[in-house]
């Protein structure tokens, strides 16, 4: 906590989005006003546009050991979803359906008729919504272990399977507890505010098998970005309109368009089954050897994947 609390007292906070785009080679930050909120983005490179959203509990900067490279074939507009880092946090709106309509709006801003969108985590969530409502703006979809809710998640169970829940997530049998905790309204705020970095090193221990690839400084980003109260219970408002993205998804077409899976060993059998139900045209590829964060464990192996899949 001694990093984070000593960025108080300098006159430059080295997580914020100024110092941060530091690291990304010709990427730019910029903000939009959209469905009535304020949106945070990065906007870098040329070329047919890729629009990537990030999951929980990271920002943008999720995306730092792959967007200069994509950037090289892409225009790479990375977003801060509703909720997250310097977006603005409102009260309402947190169902993936609307998230989806930010990132439209957003689109339109640009002037951008067609789009690759890539998420992951919740991201991910809000990239299939986004596919499923307007497939006409979407040329190609990606999802990195982050699948639309569905019923499946009404089968999540509430205490560990016998000699399941240790150091590691257990493929086949995950436990994912934090997708209940973050369900309570009111008391996360109270517990984790200025703790979120206990809550980061366990998480990242437990669902990365290497979790020495996410960096100290990382850590620390994140955890600046979601250490108050207001962020957590934004982000926490992601999980808790899960059941508002169930109902919406019961009418959703199936996708038309392209769409690969990116999964981690944690997920794979999960999107194996899962993706084909809900797109024609679906791949997904297996990063094994990678947990949850694959952006950080794996990044050449998801930069192969997706520049083969984009056609780059």
């Amino acid at each position: 906590m001694t990093q984070i609390n000593d960025v108080n007292n300098s006159l430059i906070n080295p997580y914020s989005d100024e110092e941060l785009i530091k690291n990304f080679p010709g990427f730019t930050n910029h903000y939009a006003s959209v469905n009535g909120i304020k949106l945070h983005y990065v906007d870098g490179g040329i070329g047919m546009p890729l629009i990537c959203l990030p999951g929980w509990p990271q920002t943008w900067y999720s995306y730092h050991p792959v967007a200069v490279e994509l950037a090289k074939s892409y225009r790479v507009i990375i977003v801060d979803i509703r909720g997250m880092g310097s977006s603005e946090k409102p009260i309402t709106g947190f169902d993936k359906k609307t998230m989806a309509s930010d990132v439209l709006e957003l689109i339109k801003q640009l002037n951008l008729s067609k789009v690759n969108i890539m998420g992951h985590d919740i991201g991910g969530m809000v990239a299939m919504s986004f596919a499923f409502n307007h497939p006409e703006f979407t040329q190609n979809l990606i999802v990195a272990d982050g699948s639309h809710p569905s019923e499946g998640m009404m089968q999540m169970p509430l205490m560990p399977a016998a000699g399941t829940f240790s150091k590691k997530m257990d493929a086949n049998m995950p436990y994912a507890w934090w997708m209940g905790f973050n369900q309570v309204k009111g008391l996360p705020e109270k517990i984790l505010e200025g703790r979120f970095q206990y809550l980061i090193d366990w998480l990242f221990e437990y669902v990365m098998i290497d979790a020495e690839k996410m960096s100290s400084f990382d850590r620390a980003v994140y955890a600046w970005a979601y250490n108050n109260a207001e962020s957590i219970r934004a982000s926490n408002a992601w999980y808790q309109s899960f059941a508002q993205d169930i109902e919406d998804a019961k009418i959703y077409q199936q996708l038309n368009m392209p769409v690969l899976g990116l999964a981690s060993y944690v997920s794979y059998n999960y999107m194996k089954m899962g993706l084909p139900y809900v797109a024609k045209n679906v791949e997904v590829i297996g990063i094994l050897d990678s947990g949850h964060y694959m952006f950080e464990e794996k990044p050449r192996e998801v930069l192969a994947a997706v520049l083969k899949f984009l056609g780059a």
